[in-house]
């Protein structure tokens, strides 16, 4: 378990996390998010005693990461997958991680196995692809067997089969009853794999949610309806609480009623359905509307509309 309570770094008269608490439990896999600069990696660094908090505290399994006697086995961590000797191969890599952390040297090939570089343990990482940085740098995390797992963008460079891969692992060492915190930018894939969102802007925390809750939230309980009268759909639809717009002669898409409601109206008027499917919210529209305020780096509201009628006119074309 991970608890920070009122966790604050500053750099001079900036703030990159402020007063930030929250809770990692273990059993899920819990997603770290935030826009960019908004001090998910200053916190995972403190978490791991590589930034000396400015106030407030972070424990692991009940203690700062310093304290603990064995770190490596009580937390594995991947903050940046290409800290690593270039000049060295995979497996002498890890062997002196275990060597200098009293891990048998068994352990090496186990975890080479489980992340898939067997093949090419004797390979000297200079010539080590980013997706198979990342690979080793996941060794590395998992040559303790922790019950804690903290990884900073662990799909970065992954191919679809290796983030398949990335998604299952954490799932199973969750399922095992570890701790696993996990940063990404990818809102598709923490939809996939965490349970639970911690969310972070401008080093504030924003939510700290179920994922389930916070896409529910995201949600305009719209419906999808295709038919070849849906103009007249839309005149028997027309009403208070109803909103129905049309973005092609046989398209609508209906915000108040249900797909329940608009199907028994179809039926009662002998309207020919070919589509009736509930519009569901996603993480990154959800994720989209709490870090609005939240973007360092943001694009002007009329670039964007430049932008969407670009995206419009090509798909036009």
């Amino acid at each position: 378990m991970i608890e920070a309570r009122g966790l604050t770094k500053r750099y001079g008269e900036k703030a990159a996390v402020s007063d930030v608490t929250f809770t990692v439990r273990p059993g899920i896999v819990t997603g770290f998010l935030g826009p960019n600069g908004a001090g998910k990696s200053t916190t995972m660094r403190m978490i791991v005693g590589l930034d000396a908090p400015s106030g407030g505290t972070v424990t692991v399994n009940g203690k700062p990461y310093v304290q603990h006697s064995a770190p490596l086995h009580e937390v594995g961590a991947l903050l940046e997958a290409r800290a690593i000797h270039t000049g060295r191969t995979a497996r002498n890599h890890l062997r002196a991680l275990a060597a200098t952390t009293g891990i048998p040297a068994r352990r090496v090939d186990e975890v080479l196995d489980l992340v898939g570089l067997t093949d090419v343990a004797g390979k000297r990482v200079r010539g080590f692809s980013l997706g198979m940085g990342q690979r080793l740098g996941i060794a590395s995390a998992l040559l303790g067997d922790p019950q804690t797992l903290i990884l900073d963008e662990p799909v970065n460079g992954l191919d679809p089969e290796g983030i398949l891969w990335i998604r299952n692992l954490l799932k199973s060492l969750a399922a095992q009853g570890r701790t696993v915190f996990v940063s990404s930018h990818l809102m598709s894939e923490m939809a996939l794999t965490a349970e639970q969102v911690i969310i972070i802007g401008k080093g504030r925390l924003l939510a700290d949610v179920p994922v389930a809750d916070v896409i529910a939230q995201a949600a305009d309980n719209a419906v999808k309806v295709r038919s070849p009268e849906a103009t007249r759909l839309q005149e028997l639809l027309a009403g208070p609480g109803v909103t129905v717009t049309s973005g092609a002669p046989d398209r609508l898409e209906v915000a108040g009623p249900t797909c329940e409601e608009i199907g028994r109206l179809a039926a009662e008027h002998g309207i020919v359905l070919f589509e009736l499917t509930p519009v569901h919210g996603s993480l990154e529209e959800a994720f989209m509307e709490l870090t609005r305020d939240a973007v360092e780096y943001g694009v002007s509201t009329s670039a964007q509309a430049e932008l969407a009628l670009a995206a419009a006119g090509e798909q036009a074309r």
